[in-house]
């Protein structure tokens, strides 16, 4: 049986016409490789074939991650690439069982996703400068993220037609093509039309606009890359949340906190973030000292005594 490396390409190939976005493709190569070099270095496999892996290299795979420190959440993901591997490869026949299908990840307290409390995110889009076209976009950009809760290659690929200002709401092409229709507040919207009043400016940049239809465009007039985002979003969250925060998807998790935190139902949320099972959401139900705090008032009964007492 051929080895492993040279199915990757093909796996990979297939993630994009199933339309999986760039960055997807390269995190389950990334993961596929580092399992492929697992196999080479720790077990001692010159060149994995299918045929030598098992459930157990699997798990001794996922295991000597954990013992180097790598979150469950990491593991659960890298998980999700080998099994996906194998579960494409067992569609087309190259084999005959999924040696990952019935592995879980090791036990251990995964990592919550890092968001921004609600005064600083309203500080820090308060604080953004709005004089030339390109700050204009820049905030519109920001606040579509924040108050849509987009992921980056999403924001990239919508055109101006995606926008309905009437009805408040923006269509989305999100992972696996699917689309999703999302309502859009009031912030956003104030931003986003005064980005479409300064759009021109940009177009004109160029005599022969490629993508005349993309909403977000470059200093070019071109249509934004997603480095090209990456790097507008690192660029005004550093200073507030330095390094380790200013990303585009700590907005994306800012958002899912922040109506979460305001009572929003759960399945409300899993469709507005255009995620296709229940159990990718829950992750935002941590709880915040907000809404402890919160708890404890509306529940305690002590609480709203307390309050009575020192406000003689």
């Amino acid at each position: 049986m051929s080895s492993i490396s040279v199915h990757i390409d093909r796996f990979c190939e297939a993630l994009r016409e199933g339309g999986a976005s760039p960055h997807t493709v390269r995190a389950y190569r990334g993961d596929l490789e580092q399992f492929v070099g697992f196999l080479r270095g720790e077990l001692g496999l010159d060149d994995p074939r299918l045929s030598e892996v098992d459930r157990l290299a699997v798990r001794h795979f996922l295991g000597t991650l954990a013992r180097r420190g790598y979150s469950r959440m990491a593991l659960a993901r890298k998980l999700a690439a080998v099994r996906s591997f194998f579960t494409f490869l067992r569609r087309e026949g190259t084999i005959g069982g999924n040696p990952a299908i019935s592995v879980r990840p090791p036990k251990g307290g995964g990592k919550l996703p890092r968001f921004v409390d609600l005064e600083r995110m309203r500080a820090i889009l308060d604080s953004l400068p709005g004089e030339t076209a390109l700050e204009v976009r820049d905030r519109a950009v920001l606040e579509l993220l924040y108050g849509a809760g987009l992921r980056i290659g999403e924001l990239v690929r919508l055109d101006v037609s995606s926008l309905d200002l009437l009805t408040g709401t923006v269509r989305v092409h999100g992972k696996g093509d699917r689309e999703r229709v999302v309502p859009l507040g009031r912030a956003a919207l104030r931003a986003l039309r005064s980005y479409l009043l300064r759009r021109g400016e940009l177009l004109r940049r160029t005599q022969r606009p490629k993508d005349p239809d993309a909403l977000f465009l470059n200093a070019w007039g071109g249509r934004l890359t997603e480095r090209g985002a990456y790097g507008i979003v690192r660029s005004k969250l550093f200073l507030s949340l330095g390094s380790r925060d200013a990303h585009p998807h700590i907005l994306r998790h800012t958002f899912a906190t922040h109506l979460l935190d305001a009572g929003a139902d759960l399945r409300a949320v899993k469709d507005l973030l255009g995620h296709s099972r229940l159990s990718t959401t829950q992750v935002y139900t941590h709880i915040t000292p907000e809404r402890l705090k919160r708890v404890y008032v509306q529940a305690h009964p002590r609480a709203e005594r307390r309050e009575t007492e020192e406000g003689k």
